[in-house]
């Protein structure tokens, strides 16, 4: 007699599988169940305060981002006795019980909310009553509810359930022997004699179980065991397995309800480590913590107690996963400054590893920022999301753009929410490139994205599958454990240099426009005031007038919202309109910081109170025009300096420029415009040639059709242009030392005000902007055809600049058409380059010789109303003689980032005139060496200076401060000494290798 086939005993496998859960949970008893519903969260103390309700399965309680406290009511009746007890629990959103104190005991998550079922089911709903019943136990619970799923969906509100149930134990570990195994047989090849022995054990099964009761349950366990009991071999690679909830701080849901998915994520954690000891579960993000500290202290310090115990690893280094394609250079260093000092100081750790598993890509400034913070590892998957081609790695060394190497681990899963199961293990052991130099391999198991974590069903399969025959170990370990076995086969990987280009989501370089305008505000506003503060100290002030702890405040603020779905601009609506409101309100706070700081600086150098000073945080000399009360000043004023206004302004010796409806000029350039608005000459009369492309026209305002979302739109854009912006009017003025040609564009509902600027003295052509954008679904660009040929475009990044393709002869090139930069993108050949300035925008294209800058987009999801708002933003074409590095471009950029300002002197406590004032705070003799920031030390009243060299050259340079220093340490990017520079000294001799950072500690003398 023939076997039966395969395909009938895996159907009947299959459905076998499906009967058996169908049987593990008997309900009993309804719960009664009362809510009292609000808008907005109310602490368990007020947790009646809201609309009462009492609810029957099926009633509604709430709507989408309502809030709402159930309590749950009822009594074990004795025919439980003696079984096991659980409640099931769903109310169609996420809901987390409490304790008699109110603090986070279990979250709960509803069974149909979204996920990737193709990773496992996202539902959590069953809360554990008794092992063996009495019989007449009572239930009372609490319960904090939101009217969302994991991914902010709404599902419609109702009470779906809330019983008593006994769950049937034997029962459920048969579901997971039969899975497990039935899963196994799916993975392996059609002629394995372990599949078609395991498919038999299993139909074999099917049949024991058609009467189901305890004794063929028992049957069926014991038939399968044997299979269960197969171990494997020497394995070629074992998989670490860390249990994950990536939790995004924001996205398809508003922050205040990311701070209660880390309390029903983090609780559940904690039940689940009380039920398996194997355990080992990780979270990054500092920011998290804090809010569990702040909201939930009771369920902080059970956190505290499992990291204690080596169950629980801190991840990250990072206050969050930030975006790292748009943050600044100094604002990547204080997300791991303070990402780390929190660790440390809060549960003793040193995390050596960068937790970045969902960001949109890596600048190659990174290894460096990562060393010298004493982090040696990064982990991610987003590279597997590339369209175009595939990353060749998973584990590599990365090297960034000074050289610096860390090693870097992609889990071959290519995943952070495994579901831990036999496809898992499969897939890791088949698609591990490296698994011909490597041994080992990550796995990060559980429910993420909206929280929730690793379920009973991971935890579950681990412990069957940790060295079940036919799959490679799997062993549960901090990933700590996992990289420093990897380091061991180190010299064994390949090297990948430069950034990580994620080809994806290249819409985020530019949706929510405001967002990312403020965000570089309060950048460059930060800057300004620490250094205002330093300056002050320097000049004698007392260390008290430097506001550390409101800093450190407003500095985690922005970093939270440099999150990787808030600051790329891919969240809902709600997560904008309030990071607006506080963005504009950090703004204002820091630039009146500032105000009081310049002022302290100027009163402790001598100068008279109420005299106009002018400050200059570059550290160069700067040439330029300012204004105050309604007055043009041409300035010269020091390297990072305050100096008086009358002795900084300077007859301009400069012919006043000149304007007409159609051409700008001045001693430097000339600007011709067509009658559309466009750009068809710039004359540079000092070098004498023409800048624009001949036959072309510069600064066309094109609007493309965009029918992507927050983070994509169509590669071929270029070919669905949906038209130009149609001038409606200009005017031609001179204003003082500038001349202005003012257009106003209008494409269909839109309008778009730009002044062109040209200043004398000046080569730089200013365009400011403000447009009131009303278009859905389209890109706003502005293109420049310049008369240069390089094959390569110079984009600034964090701490240096980065050489892209204008060509498009490979697939990767072609990939990487849209580009990010940051305040410059320059196509420079030897003798003659343009750069395109900005002061806010962050996605470019370089093809050929054309510049293209992305000004505007306006996707539909998940913010509907995204961009259609009034923006005001400055960009700038800078044409110049010889490279960028020639021309200092950087330095441009940094100018129109950080203008010259004015300030009116306070009450001034010193004893003599401003013998200071004839000094800058510090000069560098190097002209490619930036210092980036000055602030005070984290744990002393000493001062931090951190350079950098900006062009990928070797540089010698000569630190001449403006008064002595007890002594000069170099220090790493925490802050820890490296070595001493000098004592009782006033100069500081550095070497710079290429794009190398470097970090001073001046200490004061007493």
């Amino acid at each position: 007699m023939p076997y039966e086939t395969s395909a009938i005993m895996l159907d009947r496998a299959k459905h076998t599988l499906e009967k058996i859960r169908d049987h593990i949970y008997l309900k009993v008893a309804s719960l009664e169940v009362n809510a009292w519903r609000t808008k907005e969260p109310v602490p368990y103390e007020e947790r009646t305060s809201g609309e009462p309700l009492a609810l029957r399965s099926g009633d509604k309680w709430g709507d989408l981002w309502d809030c709402a406290w159930f309590r749950f009511v009822g009594s074990v009746p004795a025919s439980a006795a003696g079984c096991k007890v659980v409640l099931l629990i769903d109310v169609n959103g996420e809901l987390c019980l409490v304790d008699e104190d109110g603090a986070p005991f279990q979250g709960l998550t509803n069974i149909n909310s979204e996920f990737d079922y193709s990773l496992g089911l996202p539902g959590k709903r069953v809360v554990d009553v008794a092992d063996r019943a009495q019989g007449g136990e009572v239930v009372d619970l609490w319960a904090d509810a939101g009217c969302n799923d994991l991914f902010g969906r709404y599902r419609s509100g109702t009470l779906k359930e809330a019983d008593i149930a006994i769950c049937r134990e034997e029962t459920r570990r048969l579901y997971y022997d039969y899975e497990v195994l039935l899963e196994l047989a799916q993975q392996l090849p059609e002629a394995s004699a372990r599949r078609s022995r395991l498919l038999h054990k299993l139909y074999e099964a099917s049949y024991v179980l058609e009467r189901f009761d305890d004794g063929a349950v028992e049957a069926a366990l014991e038939l399968l065991r044997p299979e269960l009991d197969k171990k494997g071999g020497d394995p070629d690679v074992t998989v670490s397995a860390v249990g994950h909830a990536h939790i995004d701080l924001a996205w398809l849901w508003p922050i205040r309800e990311t701070i209660r998915k880390g309390a029903r994520t983090f609780s559940t954690v904690l039940r689940n480590m009380e039920k398996y000891p194997d355990y080992v579960f990780g979270a990054s993000q500092p920011q998290l913590y804090q809010w569990m500290k702040e909201h939930y202290p009771k369920l902080y310090g059970q956190i505290k107690d499992k990291i204690a115990e080596g169950r629980w690893e801190v991840q990250g280094a990072m206050w969050v996963e930030p975006d790292s394609n748009v943050s600044g250079g100094e604002a990547l260093v204080r997300q791991i400054l303070y990402g780390k000092r929190f660790f440390k100081q809060e549960f003793g750790e040193e995390v050596r590893v960068l937790w970045v598993p969902d960001i949109f890509g890596y600048s190659a400034s990174l290894p460096q920022l990562l060393k010298k913070s004493g982090v040696d590892y990064v982990m991610t998957q987003k590279l597997s999301w590339s369209v175009y081609t595939d990353h060749p790695h998973h584990s590599f060394l990365w090297e960034g753009i000074d050289g610096t190497k860390v090693l870097t681990h992609l889990p071959p899963e290519d995943t952070y929410n495994s579901p831990a199961a036999p496809r898992s293990l499969a897939k890791i052991e088949r698609e591990y490139m490296d698994s011909g130099v490597s041994d080992h391999a990550l796995m990060l198991f559980g429910i993420g994205d909206g929280g929730g974590g690793p379920g009973e069903e991971h935890l579950e399969r681990l412990e069957r599958l940790r060295n079940l025959q036919s799959l490679v170990p799997v062993v549960q370990e901090p990933s700590i454990d996992f990289f420093r076995k990897l380091e061991r086969e180190l010299e064994r990987f390949e090297t990948w240099r430069g950034e990580l280009y994620l080809e994806k989501h290249q819409g985020t370089l530019t949706s929510q426009g405001r967002n990312k305008w403020y965000n570089r505000k309060l950048e460059k506003a930060l800057r300004e005031v620490e250094f205002a503060a330093s300056l002050a100290i320097s000049c004698g002030a007392a260390p008290s007038v430097y506001p550390q702890a409101e800093l450190e405040t407003i500095w985690k603020e922005v970093l939270l919202y440099q999150f990787h779905d808030i600051l790329p601009g891919s969240s809902i609506g709600r997560v904008y309109d309030e990071s607006l409101e506080r963005y504009a309100a950090l703004y204002e706070r820091a630039q009146k910081l500032t105000e009081e700081a310049y002022a302290a600086a100027a009163a402790a150098a001598g100068l008279k109170a109420g005299e106009a000073f002018v400050a200059n945080s570059l550290p160069w000399e700067r040439q330029e025009w300012v204004v105050w009360n309604d007055r043009e000043y041409r300035v010269t004023v020091p390297s990072m300096s305050v100096t008086s206004l009358e002795r900084a302004a300077r007859d301009a010796n400069t012919a006043e420029p000149t304007a007409t409806e159609s051409s700008l000029e001045n001693e430097f350039v000339c600007v011709k415009l067509d009658s559309d608005g466009s750009i068809v000459s710039l004359y540079d009369k000092q070098i004498g040639r023409e800048t624009v492309a001949a036959g072309e026209r510069a600064n066309v305002l094109t609007v493309y059709y965009d029918r992507g979302d927050a983070w994509d739109f169509d590669r071929n854009y270029r070919q669905a242009a949906a038209g130009t912006m149609t001038r409606e009017s200009v005017a031609a003025y001179a204003d003082g030392a500038k001349a202005v040609v003012e257009q106003r564009f209008r494409f269909g509902e839109s309008t778009l005000t730009q002044k062109i600027v040209l200043h004398a003295g000046e080569r730089v052509v200013r365009f400011e902007t403000e447009a009131d954008w009303r278009e859905s679904e389209k890109m706003l660009r502005a293109s420049f055809p310049v008369d240069v040929r390089a094959d390569q475009v110079n984009c600034e990044i964090q701490f240096g600049n980065l050489q892209r393709q204008t060509h498009r002869n490979t697939r990767q090139d072609f990939a990487k058409d849209e580009i990010c930069a940051h305040q410059y993108i320059d196509l420079s050949q030897p003798d003659y380059g343009v750069s395109l300035l900005n002061d806010s925008k962050y996605g470019y294209s370089a093809l050929g010789h054309i510049l293209d800058i992305h000004l505007l987009r306006s996707p539909s999801y998940p913010d509907p109303l995204a961009d259609r708002a009034v923006h005001r933003f400055v960009y700038a074409l800078y044409p110049h003689a010889g490279d960028y590095v020639a021309a200092q471009t950087y330095r441009k950029g940094y100018e129109l980032n950080s203008p010259l300002t004015v300030f009116e002197a306070g009450e001034s406590k010193a004893q003599q005139a401003a013998a200071a004032l004839q000094h800058s705070f510090v000069g560098i003799d190097s002209p490619n060496v930036m210092l980036e920031a000055v602030k005070k030390a984290e744990d002393s009243d000493d001062l931090i200076l951190r350079l950098y060299e900006t062009s990928g050259m070797r540089a010698e340079a000569t630190l001449s401060f403006g008064k002595g220093y007890a002594a000069i340490d170099e220090v790493d990017l925490m802050e820890n000494n490296l070595a001493t520079i000098g004592e009782n000294t006033d100069t500081a001799k550095l070497s710079f290798a290429p794009f190398e950072i470097r970090t001073l500690r001046l200490k004061l003398l007493q």
